[in-house]
């Protein structure tokens, strides 16, 4: 790994300087930028087993998470430069002119181009998938734009020294100075999204910070779109059926999905509606017994998990199923399993449904489809909705009742884990996140591109993309049919 550590710029400065290679950027081919993001992957690769005990100083997360970690961040910077040299994220389309038509139409040709310098806000849970190097910047970077990176707090050393990997591998493949940057500090993030070079920004993290960041990017004299992934609840429905058939192995897998990172995943099922009377509390506290307390991440997120459970363990409508409350503000926190009603959860929703990040579940008995009913009508958007039911059972019901609240829907499974692929969506409505768009999969380029139409253009203003004889041969719509 290169010994340099990348120069902190203040957030005034890194963004200029984005903005200064902005233009520079977006004329890069598409097969340069692929041979940048590879080069930034192989980069990575190559210093993983330097990186990765920093992050596990910092993060408290254990050396094979980590590890596997940095193979999912390499896999996403490689999977972007395949989207790059497929080129179909590009929405090619021509309609050529019909002077008689009426009204008259002119010739059209349209694609995405890049929007400008993008603010990414690095995550605490995700040191490397979701902090420098991760998706967002990979995507960023793959739709043409300059990307400049708020590191977070959690991790300093590691952002440094991964931002350093970066910037080497960039120059060394050819990129323009001032394609990648790196700041520090809260206010500093909160300068570099009001800065007017910035044309948007990404984020993944708290509801709160999240918010805040959102309403300056919207309250710019030039307002600009900003892609945060926030809070998330994951409801998950558990049939009478499902638990009859296979209770014991529900149990397990919830679990498992509600404790794997400490609970300290946006996926985790944080909510599990559960039939009353089926006996499937009995079963979690048994599977329970096997589990052992994790470290959180960080003296922060201890706090915000001490006071979560001391406002939904406290609530009167809540009891304990497994677990103990009295070490909840502990540095590694044992998980606990608490459980409410459906009428509860319509009565009180602000405090039954508010997410605690960390290891715990909520149980929400219900006693019939009605019940069923209300108790989702009250859950906000989120990530991901699980349904678990028997093989013979009819799940369109269920279907139509938590599709229109999430990003992700689950037949069986557990939505903690995220393949990073050309169809994934991780993503939902708010508060899940501030878009329609995904942060995880082969879409996420999206997100920093805009539409440009040429209308009746000379042939020797147009992108190669654009021009009648497609010399890059990229897929294209035109007249109305697709040409691959």
């Amino acid at each position: 790994m290169t010994d340099t550590i990348v120069r902190t710029l203040s957030a005034p400065d890194a963004a200029a300087a984005a903005g200064a290679a902005a233009a520079a950027v977006a004329a890069t081919s598409r097969e340069d930028r692929a041979r940048w993001l590879e080069a930034v992957a192989d980069a990575l690769d190559a210093a993983a087993e330097d990186l990765v005990p920093i992050a596990t100083a910092e993060s408290r997360l254990a050396e094979a998470r980590l590890t596997g970690e940095v193979a999912r961040t390499t896999g996403q910077l490689r999977l972007f430069a395949g989207v790059l040299r497929d080129a179909g994220y590009l929405e090619v389309i021509i309609d050529h002119a019909v002077p008689d038509a009426t009204p008259p139409q002119p010739d059209l040709r349209r694609m995405l181009v890049p929007t400008g310098p993008v603010a990414v806000y690095s995550a605490s849970n995700f040191p490397f998938a979701f902090s420098v190097a991760g998706g967002d910047t990979a995507s960023a970077l793959a739709a043409g734009n300059p990307v400049v990176v708020k590191a977070h707090s959690g991790h300093p050393e590691l952002s440094r020294r991964t931002a350093a990997v970066v910037a080497e591998a960039l120059a060394g493949a050819g990129a323009p100075e001032g394609t990648f940057g790196l700041i520090e500090g809260t206010q500093a993030g909160r300068d570099l999204i009001q800065h007017p070079a910035i044309t948007s920004g990404a984020f993944t993290g708290s509801l709160h910070g999240g918010r805040a960041l959102f309403d300056l990017a919207s309250g710019r004299p030039t307002p600009i779109p900003f892609y945060a992934e926030l809070g998330s609840i994951n409801p998950v429905v558990v049939t009478a059926q499902a638990v009859q058939q296979n209770g014991e192995g529900l149990a397990s897998g919830l679990v498992g999905s509600f404790t794997l990172g400490a609970g300290q995943l946006c996926t985790k099922p944080g909510v599990v509606l559960v039939p009353a009377e089926a006996g499937f509390e009995e079963l979690v506290a048994e599977a329970m017994g096997e589990v052992t307390a994790a470290p959180l991440l960080n003296s922060r997120i201890v706090e915000g998990f001490g006071q979560g459970i001391g406002s939904l363990a406290e609530h009167p409508a809540v009891e304990l199923v497994a677990g103990s409350r009295s070490a909840a503000d502990a540095e590694a926190p044992a998980p606990l399993v608490l459980v409410t009603s459906a009428a509860e959860v319509v009565a009180d929703p602000e405090a039954l449904l508010a997410e605690c990040f960390g290891p715990v579940t909520l149980l929400i008995r219900y006693a019939s489809l009605a019940d069923l009913e209300s108790a989702l009508a009250a859950v906000e958007g989120s990530l991901t909705g699980t349904i678990h039911a028997a093989e013979s059972e009819d799940v369109s019901a269920l279907t139509a009742l938590l599709a229109p609240r999430v990003g992700r829907l689950l037949f069986g499974g557990w939505p903690t884990g995220v393949a990073v692929t050309w169809s994934q969506h991780h993503g939902g409505p708010w508060p899940a996140t501030t878009s329609v768009h995904t942060s995880v999969g082969a879409t996420a380029i999206r997100r920093f591109l805009r539409p440009l139409t040429f209308q009746d253009a000379p042939e020797s203003v147009l992108p190669d993309e654009l021009k009648e004889s497609n010399p890059l041969g990229v897929p294209r719509r035109v007249d109305g049919k697709l040409e691959v």
